[in-house]
This record gives structure tokens, C-alpha cells and sequence, in this order.
């Protein structure tokens, strides 16, 4: 049975808030949306009242407006960030509130736009919000990321489509890729679910100390902590509840030991990052740091972000994708980190997650990096798999085992 473009966007509301973060009676809900998609902010918000939600507060943006001020605005103004919307998202956090938030943003927003003026207000966001991301890292509240289209956005993934269709075409992609166009879409993502933990499950029993990577421009050695742990699917927050952080998601991940990075890497996949795009960059590790950078678009953007601060130079994240994933094999390029990741294996530079490890959940922020995980303001992940890609788990004793062929899993 053919479904209507409504009776699909009423599902993908309900997986949100059903699944994704999982709202629960008397909770608080907030949404960070774009006004091209007001009409899904507000399905959303009626969902989650529906099933409990004690209220919703919706934080709304505008990319004409955020283009305007990078145009427009002093440069002294970009190392500020608003106070109240820092309280804002620590009270609702220590409240135990869920957080939605629905991209859409045009990938080449900020293209041409002075790249101190764009790094200068990322370092300013990342320090303001500090706490706040600790607290996400650590699993204190349920969080999620959707995605719903923009026409720029929807002109960059069809641009042979016409106009008028464009956006439709981005909504569809978006309803294949999130299993909302199935017969029983939240059936589907708990089976989804259990697979992913599955995998994550094994490769915790195996505990391997290293992952060898090799593809066309990459041959790269990376470390595993002691007592590092896989994770791949819904997570659990404090207060025992399950979300799930990204829809779509066909990852598992952990978290590298940071200064046993060793090797070279090369992306597979351009890099949406702060309006602009990065594409064609090979990065060279040496004991964890990163010790030259290579581009042959936005190489400027992406010395920027290494420079961060000292963490920005470090791995807090690797992931497992297989190449057959549905996004993957649908062919499209989202230039969208929440898609073209799950179709890719990855690696993310920047801050590591806390519950990578035993007992990290409990650990100071000195504490993990005693562990060997790494601290940073900043966490982007860049896509480096592909149909050619195989990774060995080497053991303890140097025993090898097969984790990926050509792309997918070996196990």
C-alpha cells in the first residue's frame, strides 16, 4: 500500500519521539529546528505531549539569518555566545530533559565567509556549552538527531531533479534511510536495534588492542584502551531510559586510545562542516597526533578545526559501517554527517564519549584522559570507508582476525 507524504511524516514524528529520544510522562522536550520545517517541529511537539511530555520549548533558526551575520557582524562579536542559552541547556539537562534536534542546514551556507570568523564562534560554542556536552557524553539526559530538508539543501543532494522537486525527493531518501517507509517502522528499528548490539557484543568479548586499516590511501594502526567498550544502537541515560542518539544509524563505535594512532587516512566522503565542504583530504598520524593535513577542498577549514585546541589534533572516536548498509547502497551523497557517515566507516577528531570505556560514565574529565581518552571542545567525524576497505583485529598476543572484507563485515 502506498503511503501519502503526510501519513509518512506522522511516523517519522512518532520515531522521533517514540525511539529516538524516547520521551517519558512529566518530561521536558527541547527542539532546535530550522523555520523551513516548522510543520514537523509542530507534529513533534503534539506527539510529545500526547505521550507525556510536560512541555516542549522549540529553539528555531534561520540560515538566511546566521548568513547574514557572518556577513554582516563585527569580527569581535563571533567569541561571544549568548549566557542564557548556555543556562538554558544546562538547568533543562539537570532536569533530566530530553533534547531533539532536526538539521536541515544548507551545506554551503557559510562558503566564501572569513574562517575565523566561523572557527572563532565554534570555539566560543564549544567552550560555552562545555558542561553541557560533558553531561551528553556521559549519558546524563536522552538526546537524538533527525534530519528534514531545506531547499538548498535538497538542490546540493538532486541537483539534475527539477526545482519543484527536489525537496520531495530529500524527504523521500530521508523516510528510506530512517525505516520509516516500512509496514511497521518502530518494530523494524528494535530489530535494527539488536543487530547492532549484537555486533557491538562480540567485538567487547574480543577486546582486541589493535585495528588495522587498509584501503586505496590508507594503511592505519589504532590502538584500543584497556577495557574499552563497543557501542552500537539505542544508549541507556541515568535514569535507565533508552534513546537513540542519531536516526538514521548503522554504526558501531568506540573510542581509540590517543596517542596510539599511527599511519595515514584518507576520506572517502566530502566533510559538511560549518557551511562549508572539505573533500579529497588525507590526514597522517604519528603517536596519536595529527602531523600533516592534506586537501584539495577547504584545507584552510580543516587546519582550522585541527587547531581547535590540543585535543583538535587527536581521535575520540572510530566507527564501524559496512559499505552495504541501505544508505550506502542507495548511492546518494547526503553532504550531511548524519547520513554519510552510516554509510561509511569513520573516525571522528576531537572529544571522546565517556562511556567508551569501563566506568567512564563515573570519570572526570582528567580521569579519562588518564585512561587514554581524549579531551576536546570540538567532535566531527569524517567518513573513510569504502567497498575496498579491510580492517584486521590484531590481539593481545598478536593474533589477527578478520573485522572487515571488501567493505563489510567478516564476522
Amino acid at each position: 500500500m502506498l503511503l501519502s507524504f503526510d501519513t509518512k511524516l506522522l511516523r517519522y514524528a512518532e520515531l522521533a519521539v517514540k525511539i529516538g529520544v524516547n520521551i517519558q510522562k512529566n518530561q521536558y522536550l527541547y527542539v532546535s529546528c530550522s523555520t523551513d520545517n516548522l510543520k514537523l517541529a509542530e507534529i513533534i511537539t503534539k506527539i510529545a505531549y500526547e505521550n507525556g511530555a510536560k512541555q516542549v520549548f522549540v529553539d528555531l533558526s534561520d540560515d538566511r539569518l546566521v548568513r547574514t551575520r557572518y556577513e554582516k557582524a563585527p569580527k569581535d562579536s563571533f567569541d561571544f555566545y549568548p549566557p542564557w542559552k548556555i543556562q538554558e541547556r544546562e538547568w533543562l539537562a539537570e532536569q533530566g530533559a530530553a533534547f531533539l534536534s532536526i538539521v536541515s542546514q544548507n551545506p554551503d551556507l557559510l562558503k566564501d565567509i572569513d574562517h575565523e570568523k566561523i572557527m572563532t564562534f565554534q570555539k566560543a560554542s564549544g567552550q560555552a556549552l562545555a558542561n553541557y556536552y560533558t553531561m551528553m557524553r556521559a549519558d546524563k539526559f536522552s538526546w537524538t538527531v533527525i534530519a528534514a530538508p531545506s531547499k538548498q539543501w535538497a538542490a546540493k543532494v538532486f541537483p539534475h531533479l527539477p526545482e519543484e522537486q527536489q525537496v520531495e525527493a530529500l524527504w523521500e531518501a530521508i523516510f528510506a534511510a530512517t525505516r520509516t517507509d516500512q509496514d511497521e517502522p518502530v518494530n523494524a528499528w528494535k530489530t535494527h536495534d539488536e543487530q547492532l548490539h549484537n555486533k557491538a557484543d562480540y567485538l567487547n568479548k574480543k577486546q582486541f588492542k589493535f585495528l588495522h586499516y587498509q584501503a586505496p590511501g590508507t594503511d592505519l594502526t589504532i590502538e584500543l584502551p584497556k577495557k574499552h567498550i563497543w557501542t552500537g544502537g539505542s544508549s541507556v541515560n541515568i535514569y535507565g531510559n533508552t534513546f537513540m542518539a542519531n536516526m538514521p544509524t548503522e554504526e558501531v563505535f568506540t573510542a581509540p586510545l590517543k596517542t596510539g594512532v599511527n599511519g595515514f587516512v584518507s576520506s572517502t566522503k566530502p566533510l559538511s562542516y560549518s557551511g562549508n565542504i572539505i573533500n579529497q583530504f588525507t590526514l597522517t598520524f604519528k603517536d596519536g597526533r595529527i602531523i600533516d593535513i592534506q586537501a584539495q577542498q577547504g584545507q584552510d577549514i580543516l587546519a582550522s578545526l585541527v587547531a581547535t585546541d590540543e585535543g583538535a589534533q587527536y581521535l575520540g572516536e572510530i566507527a564501524l559501517v559496512p559499505h552495504q548498509s541501505p544508505i550506502s547502497q542507495s548511492g546518494l551523497l547526503f553532504y550531511n554527517t548524519l547520513f554519510d557517515e552510516n554509510a561509511s566507516n569513520h573516525l571522528a577528531i576531537g572529544n571522546a564519549y565517556s562511556f567508551c570505556i569501563e566506568g567512564g560514565k563515573e570519570m572526570s574529565s582528567k580521569e579519562l584522559l588518564s585512561h587514554g581518552l581524549n579531551q576536546s571542545l570540538t567532535h566531527v567525524d569524517f567518513m573513510i570507508g569504502s567497498a575496498n576497505m579491510d580492517i584486521d583485529g590484531i590481539a593481545a598476543d598478536g593474533q589477527i582476525e578478520p573485522i572487515f572484507r571488501n567493505g563489510n563485515w567478516a564476522f
